[in-house]
This record gives structure tokens, C-alpha cells and sequence, in this order.
């Protein structure tokens, strides 16, 4: 049973930072493409990093491009990302998901977590 946890998530003030972690286990991690959704109030949720199992390719939305890293622990099976220069725009819950991708796209293909939310105040 493959299993994902979220964490890091918070309130910060605009201008501000996080930064997140997904702890997956149940599977061979290092073979999963993985990636970090949101999913705003009212809204669809959206791809916003993602990155191959080795970590030699990612992906970012024009919207955090910039702002957030994404990387990777495979000895420890974690997901990060970094997240500076927050805006308000920015609050979300937060989703670790498996994904397929390239350096322009990133699907969603599956998703074990519950999320963190991310609150950030003007």
C-alpha cells in the first residue's frame, strides 16, 4: 500500500517562505516521477513543479517559475519545495502526486496524501 505524506505547510506573510516535504513510502521511490499540485479555493487543481526519478529533469508552472525549487531525496524517499517570494495567490493546499512529464507539461497520475495548506497574507 503506498502511502505520502505532506508536511511544511503554513501561514507566512507575502514576501515570505516555505518549504515542503513529501515522505512516500510503499514503493520504490526512485522510479516515480513525482510532482506538487494545489489546489486553490473554487479552482482546479494545478501541476506547479515537477521532476523526474533522478532528478535531472523539472518541470515549473510560469506562475512559481522563479520562485519555487523542486528536488528530491531518494535515500530518503522525500519530495522538497523550497517556495520563496510568496504571494497570496499562492494559497493552496499542497498535493505530492506521481506524475508523467516533460520540461513543458506535467500530468497528474496519481495521488496518495492528504495535502498541506499554504496560507499566505497580504
Amino acid at each position: 500500500q503506498v502511502q505520502a505524506v505532506e508536511s511544511g505547510g503554513g501561514l507566512v506573510q507575502a514576501g515570505g517562505s516555505l518549504r515542503l516535504s513529501c515522505t512516500v513510502s510503499g514503493m520504490p521511490f526512485h522510479v516515480l516521477n513525482m510532482g506538487w499540485f494545489r489546489q486553490r479555493p473554487g479552482k482546479e487543481r494545478e501541476g506547479v513543479s515537477c521532476i523526474t526519478g533522478l532528478g535531472d529533469t523539472t518541470y515549473y508552472s510560469d506562475s512559481v517559475k522563479g520562485r519555487f525549487t523542486i528536488s528530491r531525496d531518494n535515500t530518503k524517499n522525500t519530495l522538497n519545495l523550497e517556495m520563496n517570494n510568496l504571494k497570496p495567490e499562492d494559497t493552496a493546499m499542497y498535493y505530492c502526486s506521481a506524475v508523467t512529464m516533460s520540461t513543458l507539461s506535467c500530468r497528474e497520475v496519481n495521488s496518495w496524501g492528504q495535502g498541506t495548506q499554504v496560507t499566505v497574507s497580504s
